[in-house]
Order: structure tokens, then sequence, then C-alpha cells
């Protein structure tokens, strides 16, 4: 075992998800039974959810939510930690200019060549996001949270300005601040001002870190995710069971646990918010204690592919699409061998994320492999 200036938990829970990820891209590229009814704009009162198929779906929807709040939180731990140094402010703007637009601008560039279309998704909304923080970052932390959870529980409200519920394409500008768009020329599943608020919060857990490293908090980071997971999960719960505001107008049509799981993602809800951000912090709680026990072993499945998030995503997200919509492999096979093809995918892509980690401290220097 070995000791690591990084905060492996964060790895390791960044990593946990991207195995997830690619079981949810595989199945959306390949699965012929591939099931993604998570928005009012294209779920009609009554549909089937299949268990084995809404759960597939299901699971990966910790993806998006862990992937931005840790990008706000690792960004935040950079970025406080050059502050204190002494680092010049324009500078340090600049390089986080520089890094959110480097990463949106892949969605509707690189991404978009292999998928087909012009996309925006979850690339676009943390590149943007991330941008923001020019700004947000000169807040306190107390403001911080206050504007992150005012949108999440605001944020339906003002969405249902901009936005109808009951038709599936809409102003493709209002969807890329707050909503949904799809037609066959362009995707926008990613509205940037709701997954801000998640980068938001991402942003004031790093500053908690570092104020615990530095002995200016009492609670354990654990122990405040577990306080901040079960009540996040508690309120969930009483969100979906009222059925009303706050679920995006994807309402729950039963007591199955697929219809209470079945919440909004498209554009995500404040019972979406709630549920995998309580799911995320308890998981992640779990981790950091276990990180004290066990420590971190250097090639460890989860910490590998969590330190190589972004090209693990570029690399498996642009063979799956590109496969998908240029071999003739699209909804080609079914669930069961979606496992299988998944499970063949990872272990292919853990040697190789390997020798790039490798490959990436031997060129600290380089301009792109930071971004990357």
């Amino acid at each position: 075992m070995s000791k690591s200036k990084r905060i492996a938990s964060i790895d390791w829970m960044r990593g946990f998800v991207m195995i997830i990820m690619v079981l949810d891209h595989v199945s959306m590229a390949y699965n012929a039974e591939h099931l993604a009814k998570d928005s009012a704009a294209n779920y009609i009162v009554g549909m089937p959810l299949p268990a084995f198929e809404f759960f597939t779906r299901w699971i990966s929807h910790i993806c998006a939510p862990v992937f931005v709040f840790l990008a706000g939180t690792a960004l935040a731990i950079s970025v406080e930690r050059k502050v204190s140094k002494g680092f010049d402010t324009k500078v340090i703007d600049k390089d986080i200019l520089l890094r959110g637009a480097f990463i949106a601008i892949l969605d509707p560039t690189l991404i978009s060549i292999f998928g087909g279309k012009f996309t925006f998704q979850v690339l676009y909304a943390i590149g943007i996001a991330m941008m923001c923080m020019v700004i947000f970052r000169r807040f306190s932390t107390r403001t911080l949270i206050a504007i992150a959870l005012s949108w999440i529980v605001a944020g339906e409200w003002v969405t249902a300005q901009f936005w109808d519920f009951d038709v599936a394409s809409q102003s493709a500008l209002s969807a890329l601040f707050l909503a949904k768009y799809n037609t066959q020329e362009l995707s926008i599943s990613y509205a940037f001002v709701p997954w801000l608020s998640v980068m938001i919060l991402g942003w004031a857990f790093g500053r908690y870190i570092l104020d615990y490293g530095q002995g200016k908090t009492k609670f354990e980071p654990a122990t405040l995710l577990f306080i901040l997971g079960f009540s996040a999960l508690t309120a969930f719960v009483a969100v979906r069971y009222l059925n009303g505001y706050g679920n995006m107008q994807l309402y729950r049509e039963g007591f199955s646990w697929q219809q209470w799981l079945h919440v909004s993602k498209y554009p995500p809800s404040m019972s979406f918010i709630f549920l995998e951000l309580g799911i995320m912090s308890v998981i992640l709680a779990i981790m950091i204690k276990l990180e004290k026990i066990i420590g971190t072993r250097p090639n460890g499945i989860l910490l590998v592919f969590g330190q190589t998030s972004m090209m693990f995503y570029l690399v498996h997200r642009l063979f799956l699409t590109g496969t998908a919509n240029f071999a003739e492999m699209k909804k080609f096979t079914d669930l069961p061998n979606t496992y299988l093809i998944t499970f063949i995918m990872l272990l292919l892509l853990y040697p190789f994320c390997v020798w790039y980690r490798g490959f990436k401290a031997k060129h600290p220097d380089s301009i792109w492999l930071k971004y990357l």
C-alpha cells in the first residue's frame, strides 16, 4: 500500500461511477431494449418500466451528479490551495476559463462528430459551469450554498416559464440554460444552470475539506456527508410521496419501486437531485472511512479509473458512439450481452488507463494532458 497526496476516496467515488457509466453507454449504443424515459418530455403516462431494464438505466443516474459535484470539489481544492499560496488571481481565473472552455467544446465538436449530430451533454454542462465558478468562487460558502439550494427548490418554477413539459422539442436556447431539446440534428440533454447548482455544492464541500484539514471545523467530512446524505434521502422520500411540485412533472403513478425511483433527470428535478446526491454522500462517506482503514493501492481499479476519468470518458464514449453510428452496430444486441460487453470493455480500459496515468505523470508540463 502507498499513500497519496490526492484524496483517494474522491478518486474511488469517481472511478465507481465511471464503471456504471460504461454500462449505460454500452446499453445506449448497442442494446435494442434500452430504456430511457427519465423526462416528462419523452415519457407517456402508463408506459411499462421493466424491472431489469429500468434498474440498469436507473443506477446510471448517479453518474452525472457525482461527476459534476466532484468536478466542483476538485476544482475548489486546487484553486483554494493556489489562493492560499499567493497565486495571481488573474492567472487562476484564466486557467479555470481555459479548462472549462476546453471541456465544454468537446461535446459540440468531438462527441458530436462521432455521435452523428450536434450534442450538448454532460461535458458541456461541466465546462460552462466551471467557467461560471470564476465569478462564484468569490462568494462565501454560505452564500454559495444558499444560491445552490435556492435553485434546487425554485428551479422547477423557473423552468416552467420557458419549457412546455408536454412537448418534447422546444426552444434550443432555453434548453441550453434550463431544459431539454431533441431533434434528428440537435440534442441538448444537460442544461447548464441546474448542473451549476450541483457544482456549486461540490465547491462548497471542497472548501469544507480544506477547512477541516486546517482545524477550522469539528465535524469530519465523512460525518458531514452521512448527515447531509440521509437528510437529502429523507427530503427525496417526502417530495416523491407528496407527488407534486419538485418532480418536474414526472409523477409517481403508484407505489412500486420503479415508480418511486422514476425521477426526472432531463432536466433534473428536486427529487432527482436529493436522491442522487443523497446516495452519493452516503457512499462517499463510507469510502472516506474505508480509506483510513485499508489505505490506498496505487493500481486499484477505482483509483486508476478515477484518476484518468476524462480520458476514460472520451475513449469509451467515442468508441461506442462511433461503432454504433458508423459500423452498423446500433441496437444490435440485448441486455445480458450489454453486461458482458461492459465487462470486456472495462478489462481493456484498465491497462490503457494505467499506461495513460503513467504517461501523463511523465509529462507534467503538457497543457493538453493537464486538461485530460
